[in-house]
């Protein structure tokens, strides 16, 4: 029998339109087919338009919703026009008051999938309460210009699926959604808002902005009436389907556990088993062998049962079946199937009582077997094969690429495991892993990597700084923060002459006090504390005077036209500064990655640079980095020399770049003379190389100081734009460099003079002498 409402009151709408009840647009339907040319219909309508005639309570709009289960013949009789009797048993469809969460006329299939006991719609899984009310909100607007403007929106919401629980098999489905309006009618309240083509062209360019909608459209001028009727077309087969097809096109999908969990569950919906289970073992066609996807990770939950199997065994026997014939192998009841008995019983011990075995095929290979398992017999049987053959391609592939994954890690794993090397250093950790290996295999569980070191080897370090960084960076805060609170001041000296609020005054003095101190410098902790106060008190507040005070929108809309909308604060100068690093440090790793290539021809060496407000990098080379060349001294010191010829370049290359910047920048070039070889030890803890021995700590202290470094007598730093700074300890280090400048200075690369000085004392280090060479730009 048709369900009707037993609710005494109806539900409060969810969105911001007036909405009420109402039979008159399918009355009216039934009285406009009184003289239908089909003479059952129009004696069918004549009928009913007479019984609707001697209850006046079902005219007109309907408060109390009661009146329809008094009268529930009449309205069964009134829906047979939306609800035919002939599909009412096996169609998924409710009527409800326009755009409201309860259905008063439904079929049963339709209270049992979406309705709650109070027939009250209940909320899909997979769309919360805001997205659903959007989605009403733009199809009662696509409605308004339609009936009332004439006027076509193209579907913005795109095809709504509910995700709905199916109790009866404790999974869930997926349902497709259609609203049918034809018994809605839209009535203006008041005077009809007028639009021109250019606002509904306008409204059409932003269809997410209700703000833009409800100032165009006010929902006070519009009142709906009547209902919608609200349809569900199962599509829980072509939704997994498609889910499956993205979840396996993913990278790394059967590396771990519970993303086969995640992909299993889908199954169970789409065969409708709620305890099936899912394995899936790799096959390596070489061996002829099923395997693990590596790292020890098995999805299979009959390869441990095949494992301990000798070659007769029921399981191997079966799987050689499968592998040969390239068939599926289905096994309705393990009870009684043709099947080894050895494999019955086992099959029976894990709760098996109905499985599907089907190969995975790639081209002419077989990359793996799927494996459907049910603890209840009949439920896999040959007509779900259909289903099974829709995703085996699915699974095929990703158990193709998943192979191709590992073997690309094997390939890799010294890379992985360590850090990102180059390959004139990968042959050291390949002869550990080796090592580590043969260990492993001897039985050593405890076995661990060996100590990667690289001893007597040279190093080289430079680095490309920017000047002034820091107090570019706060200047470009400041600015950007005495703007930002310069734009809220208008609005808030604004505002007052609007409205008179002591907020106004307060926030007034809040902001202008703040700006009296930027202009004074920027402290630690302004930039966050300033800008929260804005975010949480300053910028609610123009919302609301936004809506209430139109005068004030023009000066509301320019403050926000220069807020960034991604980051929510004004980012003008900020982003012109990192702007300019960006391009200054791309500009200058791009130079030296790529010269750095060309170095490697000559000799192979480590090499590693990193990126902080310029670059910096380090430089290895000796014998015992290499295994196949022959080192010799004449090696460092073309790597010296190619070192200082690329500060020169470097220089040159920022040089040119500065006038193209947004903020214009300078940088300083530094290098490190060390002569003394040391050793290098790869630190596991932290992925990299670090100097190892108490003596080399020396090395790396200095690194990190000279950046600051001053000459002696003038506190004068030693980095400046345009000149390339060395600092050595020793005279006969300086002596050497002193060659390769003079061959710079002689390819007019370097201006002639050469300053020398002597270095302020740093922290724990002294004694520290520089040279200091302006480069020709």
């Amino acid at each position: 029998m048709p369900q009707s409402s037993d609710v005494t009151t109806a539900p409060a709408p969810i969105f911001f339109f007036q909405t009420t009840l109402s039979l008159e647009p399918i009355i009216a339907w039934w009285q406009a087919r009184t003289e239908d040319a089909n003479p059952g219909i129009a004696l069918l309508a004549r009928g009913i338009v007479r019984e609707v005639e001697r209850v006046p309570e079902l005219r007109g709009t309907i408060t109390n919703p009661s009146v329809l289960d008094t009268h529930q013949t009449l309205v069964q009789a009134l829906m047979v026009a939306v609800f035919p009797p002939a599909s009412f048993d096996i169609e998924i469809s409710g009527a409800i008051p326009p755009f409201q969460r309860y259905s008063f006329y439904h079929t049963p299939r339709f209270a049992e999938v979406l309705l709650a006991p109070d027939k009250r719609v209940k909320q899909p899984l997979n769309i919360d309460t805001a997205t659903m009310e959007r989605h009403m909100v733009h199809m009662v607007y696509a409605q308004i210009l339609e009936k009332l403007y004439g006027f076509d929106l193209p579907d913005i919401n795109g095809a709504v699926i509910f995700t709905v629980p199916d109790y009866h098999i404790g999974l869930y489905r997926h349902y497709s959604v259609s609203f049918n309006s034809a018994f809605l009618d839209i009535r203006v309240v008041g005077q009809r808002p007028e639009l021109s083509v250019e606002q509904m062209e306008q409204l059409r360019r932003n269809p997410f902005n209700i703000d833009l909608w409800r100032e165009l459209l006010p929902p006070e001028n519009f009142a709906l009436e009547g209902f919608n009727v609200l349809h569900l077309s199962d599509v829980t087969n072509q939704e997994i389907l498609s889910e499956l097809k993205y979840d396996l096109l993913e990278r790394d999908v059967l590396q771990a556990s519970d993303r086969l969990e995640q992909i299993q569950e889908k199954l169970r919906v789409l065969f409708g088993r709620p305890f099936l289970q899912l394995g899936i073992a790799a096959y390596d066609e070489k061996k002829k062998a099923f395997v693990d996807f590596g790292r020890k990770i098995n999805h299979s939950f009959l390869m441990k049962q095949l494992q301990r199997q000798d070659a007769n065994s029921g399981f191997r026997r079966i799987y050689a079946q499968v592998t040969q014939q390239r068939r599926p192998l289905v096994l309705e009841d393990v009870q009684t199937a043709d099947i080894p008995e050895d494999l019955r019983e086992q099959l029976l011990s894990i709760g098996i009582r109905s499985a599907i075995l089907a190969l995975l095929p790639y081209g002419d290979d077989a990359v793996g077997l799927l494996e459907l398992g049910s603890p209840k017999a009949g439920d896999l049987d040959e007509f779900a094969l259909d289903n099974v053959n829709a995703f085996l391609p699915l699974f095929a592939v990703a158990v193709k690429r998943n192979a191709e994954e590992i073997q690309t890690r094997v390939q890799s794993i010294i890379k992985e495991k360590f850090t990102a090397i180059h390959p004139s250093l990968e042959w050291r950790f390949t002869d550990a892993a080796i090592n580590l290996l043969e260990k492993l295999d001897e039985g050593n569980k405890n076995a661990e990597m060996e100590p990667i070191v690289f001893h007597d080897v040279y190093p080289l370090y430079g680095s490309s700084d920017v000047r002034g960084s820091s107090t570019a960076r706060n200047e470009a805060i400041q600015g950007d923060l005495v703007e930002h609170l310069t734009l809220a001041n208008r609005v808030l000296k604004k505002a007052t002459e609007y409205q008179a609020l002591p907020i106004l005054d307060e926030l007034k003095f809040y902001v202008t006090k703040n700006l009296r101190r930027l202009r004074q410098g920027i402290l630690s902790g302004d930039e966050v504390n300033i800008l929260e106060s804005v975010k949480t008190e300053v910028e609610p507040l123009f919302e609301y005077l936004a809506q209430h005070t139109p005068e004030l929108r023009p000066v509301i809309s320019d403050y926000w036209s220069n807020i960034d909308p991604e980051l929510g604060i004004l980012y003008k100068r900020r982003k012109a500064f990192e702007q300019s690093i960006t391009q200054l440090n791309d500009a200058v790793s791009d130079y030296l990655d790529e010269e750095n290539r060309r170095a490697q021809q000559m000799f192979p060496h480590y090499f590693q640079r990193f990126k902080t407000d310029g670059v910096e990098y380090n430089i290895y080379i000796g014998a015992s980095l290499v295994h196949d060349k022959t080192f010799d001294l004449i090696f460092l010191k073309n790597l010296r020399l190619w070192q200082l010829l690329v500060s020169c370049e470097i220089t040159r290359l920022t040089h040119r770049l500065k006038p193209t910047l947004p903020v214009p920048l300078d940088t300083t070039q530094l290098i490190l003379i060390h002569s003394q070889a040391l050793s290098i030890r790869f630190r596991t803890d932290e992925r990299q190389f670090d100097v190892d021995g108490a003596y080399n700590i020396r090395y790396e202290i200095i690194k990190k100081r000279i950046d600051k470094a001053t000459v002696a007598g003038t506190g004068e730093r030693l980095t400046q734009p345009g000149y390339i700074a060395l600092v050595y300890a020793q005279a006969r280090e300086a002596a050497e460099y002193q060659e390769y400048i003079d061959y710079l200075q002689d390819r007019s690369m370097l201006e002639p003079e050469v300053e020398e000085f002597e270095l302020e004392e740093l922290q724990g280090v002294k004694g520290l002498m520089a040279l200091r060479v302006k480069v020709k730009l």
